[in-house]
């Protein structure tokens, strides 16, 4: 190694304000996003908790599904968004926003008979 290799100069140099990484949170990156919808594919067309209670989707179902979902809830969030705050109040929505889609896709596919639509059915006859 030569003496120019190991000067403090250039290992502990500050970086130049010009090279200063900048984070948001919102909006999400694309590849985020496209993340997101493989989530909710793969969430949606595959057996879990959810598909015990409400069925699966199709792969292609899911698929489009999906990409609905994302893209209200993407929609829903952006215009409450508020630029004054950092955005993590705008991706709590987004994120409550799918989950509710979500739920609201796979209770709306469920087939007549299921314990989704016996619960559904039970608790309006409750709350009457």
């Amino acid at each position: 190694m030569s003496d120019s290799e190991t000067t403090p100069e250039n290992s502990s140099a500050p970086p130049h304000p010009d090279t200063a990484v900048s984070f948001s949170i919102w909006p999400p990156a694309q590849r985020t996003r496209d993340a997101v919808i493989n989530r909710l594919v793969e969430t949606l067309s595959a057996p879990s908790v959810l598909s015990k209670r409400y069925g699966t989707l199709s792969s292609d179902e899911a698929s489009a599904a999906a990409r609905q979902i994302e893209g209200e809830a993407f929609s829903a969030a952006a215009a409450s968004a508020n630029a004054s705050t950092e955005g993590v109040e705008t991706l709590q929505l987004y994120s409550k926003e799918i989950s509710k889609r979500m739920l609201e896709t796979v209770k709306a596919r469920a087939p007549p008979g299921t314990a989704a639509a016996e619960g559904v059915s039970a608790a309006v006859s409750d709350d009457l």
